[in-house]
């Protein structure tokens, strides 16, 4: 089993926290400007989005290079979608791969699936009610 350790620290009232790894790299999170947030980090949600696609790049990323195969203009949109209420869990996220026009389509759409079903540890966290459909595309 491989152990994560991470420290949380409130950094200024009433939101503002950061968020330290192991190697010190850390990340500032905040909350909704309407429950006193002050803008001054992604939201825990953002970030939980954003986990999904950067795991996913990673691996579509690595399978690309393992095929000798150069990307220059790489990004992710991402579109999420979330209940009303409390909790405010996600409903649907949409992941649209852009990618240069020298890098074939069918290509990065085969490593966003081997990514989405096989090798991306975000994707398997998440809960299987979300629904998680891909776009690839060049700019």
């Amino acid at each position: 089993m491989v152990q994560l350790n991470l420290t949380l620290t409130l950094e200024e009232q009433p939101f503002v926290l950061s968020l330290e790894n192991e190697d010190g790299l850390l990340t500032t999170i905040d909350a909704s400007p309407a429950i006193g947030g002050k803008q001054k980090g992604l939201r825990p949600m953002e970030l939980l989005a954003g986990a999904l696609a950067g795991c996913m790049s990673i691996d579509v990323l690595s399978i690309l290079k393992k095929q000798r195969i150069e990307v220059t203009t790489y990004a992710v949109k991402v579109e999420a979608k979330r209940s009303e209420g409390v909790p405010a869990k996600f409903e649907a996220i949409e992941l649209q791969f852009i990618v240069d026009e020298n890098v074939p389509l069918e290509k990065v759409e085969n490593a966003v699936k081997l990514s989405h079903e096989k090798y991306c540890s975000v994707s398997a966290s998440i809960d299987p009610g979300i629904r998680v459909t891909t776009l690839v595309k060049h700019p």
